[in-house]
């Protein structure tokens, strides 16, 4: 029960990390604990399977950074393991003149990451790409392509099993503790002792973090994306990714079309605030985090500057007319008949106590433990890069104790 490093989670993250250390150090001996039955159950099995191009990021962000580097290392290791995936490109698409500058911003930000091959393309161009699309002007980004991230995962645990390391699934970590130079973790099955501990709980990261660290005041806010499903006559609507010009004043990226890589299209998501960090239903509500939520001062603050977007949102997600119309801002031809009702994700958007949510990637950490609290979309993408960069920073930890 006694290990180098133990880390709690298994979504890309948490095994992203574990692969990392283990290709570094191959006798590094590390267990991965997972409270589900399966790995990627959460958000990374519960996400439009994209991969991103770093076109969003502001220049020089870790956001920006992991993304351009976990590309490139995510395309490779799904070369080398036979992974499928598709650089198929997507458009952004304004749809009205008074987006146009925002539409160029993002281009000239693409640029300052370091894209290449993206164009700008007039209302015709558009329909050269997407024949249904309403556009005025629009970006042809080649970069942007399509996963099923769950396979990811499941390579990634086949490759660190196969280095040695474990994973124990059914294991929820109830404590853990610093104690005479070591890690004490219990879970609610056994206590564990490692020399470092590493968070990638995701949506439960802040909770975990204040183990150890009990001055983190960031909240993780779960907002629930909820997805239709064209139907399949109508599929052929969209032939890649569509999405809209994004509000910069807001995180998420709105509504868009997202063909998947095992056949269909995803409409969607919505961004609502879910009533628990698992509420992946309108009607589960989880009293006791709900609670937590609504009487932390910085969502509040949140909510109060977004109450009339997070209003339209909550109206959406009970008014399939309403979403309709959201989606038919991008292709018109979209009928509220042609809507399957599809899955849903959460994101883990973590909030301080100002009421700023959390816009890059953040990382807590003590002499022996590093605590990931606010991993979002690109992670996917960006894993590799994320656990790479997170495997240095413990390996560094574990090299300087053993000195």
């Amino acid at each position: 029960m006694e290990f180098d490093i133990i880390i709690v989670g298994g979504g890309i993250v948490g095994l992203a990390t574990a692969l990392k250390i283990l290709e570094a150090e191959p006798t590094t001996k590390l267990l991965i604990l997972e409270k589900e039955s399966q790995l990627a159950a959460h958000q990374t099995g519960n996400n439009s399977g994209v991969i991103h191009s770093g076109l969003y990021y502001k220049p020089g962000s870790l956001k920006a950074i992991n993304c351009r580097k976990g590309y490139d290392q995510l395309l490779a290791f799904c070369d080398a393991q036979q992974i499928d995936y598709e650089l198929c490109g997507k458009i952004v698409v304004a749809t009205e003149e008074n987006q146009v500058p925002l539409m160029h911003n993002l281009y000239e930000r693409g640029l300052q990451n370091g894209l290449e091959g993206m164009k700008i393309l007039s209302a015709d161009e558009l329909k050269e790409y997407e024949p249904n699309v309403n556009g005025v002007a629009g970006i042809f980004v080649p970069q942007t392509g399509i996963i099923d991230y769950k396979e990811v995962c499941l390579k990634y645990a086949d490759v660190i099993t196969e280095k040695g390391g474990l994973i124990h699934l059914n294991e929820k970590v109830v404590d853990v503790k610093e104690h005479n130079g070591q890690c004490i973790i219990k879970s609610d099955k056994h206590e564990y002792r490692s020399k470092l501990f590493v968070n990638c709980a995701g949506l439960y990261s802040d909770k975990i973090a204040r183990m150890t660290q009990p001055e983190v005041d960031l909240k993780i806010i779960p907002f629930r994306g909820e997805y239709y499903k064209l139907s399949e006559e109508k599929s052929a609507l969209v032939k890649n990714l569509i999405y809209p010009v994004p509000d910069p004043n807001f995180p998420f990226l709105g509504v868009h079309f997202t063909r998947m890589i095992r056949g269909g299209v995803e409409a969607g998501p919505n961004a609502v605030l879910a009533f628990g960090r698992e509420s992946y239903k309108k009607h589960q509500i989880n009293m006791g985090e709900l609670l937590e939520i609504l009487s932390f001062k910085g969502f509040r603050k949140v909510a109060s500057k977004f109450w009339k977007m997070g209003m339209g949102e909550m109206y959406r997600s009970f008014s399939k007319s309403a979403f309709t119309t959201a989606l038919q801002a991008l292709l018109p031809a979209v009928k509220q008949d042609d809507l399957v009702v599809g899955g849903a994700g959460i994101r883990a958007q973590a909030c301080n106590k100002d009421g700023s949510l959390v816009d890059d990637f953040q990382i807590f950490e003590t002499d022996r433990v590093v605590n990931v609290c606010n991993a979002p979309s690109p992670a996917a993408t960006a894993s590799l890069a994320i656990g790479e960069t997170i495997a240095n920073k413990a390996l560094n930890k574990l090299k300087a104790k053993a000195l």
